[in-house]
C-alpha cells in the first residue's frame, strides 16, 4: 500500500466527529506521533486524530473504511518492532486521551480501564487498594495498557505471574467495520466459543481498536527480597537460571545482564550497594515475593546454594527499599544506557530457559563470524533474552546490506532450540521478513484469513506482522 493522503473532505468528517481540537495536521505534531523506540524510523501520519471515547473511535474507523484510508493505532510510543508506526500514512489513530481507570472491583479482583492509562499509574492505583497488576514492562512509566495489549507484553515479573494476555479477562474492541463488540466475559472460566480476547492480544491493532479492556487483579504481596549475584563468565550465569527452577524455586523476577550493560547504565543509577562492581562478566538479579519473610528468606538461601553450585562471586541482598529499587532502576535503564551508547538493533528472542546458554553462545559466534558485537540482557527466568546489536565501528553497507543475514541466523538458531522471534516486543515493521522462520505456508495463510475476515480492507494497521 503507498502512502495515503487524508483528503480535506474527510478530514472536515474527522473534526465533525471528534472535535477540531482533535484533530492535528501540523508537521510538527504530526512527527511527535511518527515514531517509537525502534532505532531511529520515522513515519509520520498524514493527520493524527485523538478521540476520547469509544463512539468516537467508531466514528473514524467508519470514516476511514468508506473512504479506504489507513489506520495505525498509537500508544505511548515505547515499541521496540515499529508496530506503531504508520508506515502508509493514514490516519494515525492515538488514544492517549483515553486514559480512565474506569471501575475497580475490588470484591472480584478486577479493574475495567481505557487503552491510553499508563501502566504504572494502573499498578500505583490499584496498591493503594491492596491489589496487583503484575505485567511490568521496563518502559511501564510511559508505556500503556493498549500498546501492552497489543504487544502481549511481559517484563520481569512474567516468569512468576505470567504476561499480560494472563491478565485480560474481556476487551472491548472497535471493529475495522466500525461495530463494537466485547469478545469475552468478565469472569475467571470461560469455554463458550471461540476465544477472541486472547485472539486480540497480541494482534498489534490489526485486527481491530481495543478501548477497553477488563483485566484480573491479585492480591499484592505483602514482602520482597532481591539479591545481585555477579558471574565470572555469563554462560555458567545462563545454566543457573534453569538450575533455579528444577530446585524447586520460583522467583517473582530473574533478569540476566552481561557487564557491559551494567558499565554502560551505572551512570545512570544512583543509591547503588557501594560493593557493585564492573568487573563480573554477567549479574543475575533475582527476586522472590510472599507474605511470608521466613518463606522468603528460606527460597534465598536455596537459590544461594544453587548460585553458589555455578561458581558465582560475592551476592549482593538489597538491605532497604532505596537500594532495592536502585538496583531496579539499572536494571530498567539498561535500554535507554544501550541507545545512548550506540546505534543498535534490538532482538527479541526467547527460548526455554534451559537452551538459553545455547542461544547465548550461538549470538556471540554469529557476531564473531559478521563482525559486531552485541549486548545481552533480559528476562532470563522466561528464557527471554533481547539481544542489542551495536553498530560500532561496523560501515552502513555491512550494516544494512549484511547485518539482515545475521539476525536470520540468530532466529534461525532461536528457532532450532524450540523459541520463536518475539518473548515480548511483538513483530510490527521490523521482524516482517523473518516471520517465515517461525512458521510454514500453512500457518501464514491461515494468520492472512483471519486477518481477512476482520479487515476485507485491509485498512488496519498495514504493513505490520505479516509478510
Amino acid at each position: 500500500m503507498p502512502y495515503v493522503e487524508v483528503p480535506a473532505p474527510v478530514l472536515a468528517m474527522l473534526r465533525a466527529a471528534v472535535g477540531e481540537g482533535a484533530v492535528l495536521v501540523d508537521v510538527e505534531e504530526r512527527g511527535h506521533y511518527g515514531h517509537d523506540e525502534t532505532e531511529s524510523f520515522s513515519y509520520p501520519p498524514a493527520v493524527v486524530v485523538r478521540p476520547q471515547v469509544t463512539g468516537e473511535v467508531a466514528a473514524i474507523v467508519r470514516i476511514c473504511r468508506e473512504h479506504a484510508i489507513p489506520i495505525t493505532p498509537i500508544g505511548g510510543r515505547t515499541g521496540l518492532s515499529g508496530g506503531a508506526l504508520s508506515v502508509n500514512g493514514g490516519v494515525g489513530l492515538a488514544l492517549d486521551r483515553m486514559d480512565r481507570i474506569l471501575s475497580i472491583d475490588d470484591k472480584n479482583l478486577q479493574v475495567t480501564v481505557e487503552p491510553g492509562v499508563i501502566t504504572q499509574v494502573l499498578q500505583e492505583t490499584v496498591a493503594a487498594k491492596g491489589l496487583y497488576y503484575p505485567p511490568d514492562p521496563s518502559s511501564r512509566g510511559s508505556c500503556t495498557i493498549g500498546g501492552n495489549l497489543a504487544e502481549n507484553a511481559g517484563g520481569p515479573r512474567a516468569v512468576k505471574y505470567g504476561v499480560t494476555r494472563d491478565f485480560v479477562l474481556n476487551l472491548e474492541v472497535v471493529l475495522p467495520n466500525g461495530e463494537t463488540i466485547w469478545t469475552g466475559a468478565n469472569t475467571l472460566k470461560n469455554a463458550t466459543g471461540y476465544d477472541l480476547t486472547r485472539l486480540i492480544v497480541g494482534s498489534e491493532g490489526t485486527l481491530g481498536i481495543i478501548t477497553q479492556a477488563v483485566l484480573r487483579l491479585v492480591p499484592h504481596p505483602k514482602e520482597t527480597r532481591l539479591m545481585l549475584v555477579p558471574f565470572p563468565d555469563a554462560m555458567r550465569a545462563c545454566e543457573a537460571v534453569s538450575a533455579t527452577f528444577r530446585a524447586g524455586v520460583v522467583p517473582s523476577a530473574m533478569e540476566f545482564m552481561e557487564r557491559d550493560a551494567i558499565v554502560w547504565t551505572m551512570r545512570f543509577t544512583e543509591g547503588l550497594p557501594a560493593q557493585l562492581s564492573a568487573e563480573p562478566a554477567a549479574y543475575l538479579l533475582i527476586e522472590v515475593d510472599g507474605d511470608h519473610g521466613d518463606l522468603l528468606m528460606r527460597e534465598c538461601e536455596r537459590i544461594a546454594e544453587v548460585m553458589e553450585a555455578h561458581g558465582c562471586g560475592e551476592m549482593l541482598f538489597a538491605e532497604s527499599v532505596t537500594e532495592k529499587d536502585a538496583l531496579w532502576k539499572l536494571r530498567r535503564s539498561v535500554p535507554v544506557s544501550v541507545k545512548a551508547h550506540s546505534v543498535y538493533k534490538e532482538e527479541d528472542t526467547v527460548v526455554p530457559r534451559y537452551e538459553l546458554p545455547r542461544l547465548l553462545a550461538g549470538v556471540k559466534e554469529i557476531g564473531k563470524r559478521y563482525g559486531f558485537s552485541s549486548v545481552c540482557y533480559g528476562h532470563a527466568g522466561d528464557g527471554n533474552l533481547h539481544v542489542n546489536i551495536i553498530k560500532g565501528e561496523l560501515s552502513d553497507a555491512v550494516w544494512e546490506g549484511e547485518l539482515p543475514k545475521a539476525i536470520r541466523e540468530i532466529f534461525q538458531l532461536t528457532v532450532s532450540l524450540g523459541g520463536t522471534l518475539s518473548g515480548e516486543h511483538g513483530i510490527g515493521l521490523v521482524q516482517r521478513p523473518y516471520m517465515n522462520i517461525a512458521f510454514d505456508r500453512n500457518q501464514l495463510e491461515l494468520m492472512r484469513a483471519i486477518k481477512h475476515v476482520f479487515d476485507p480492507q485491509g485498512i488496519m494497521n498495514p504493513g505490520k506482522v505479516l509478510p
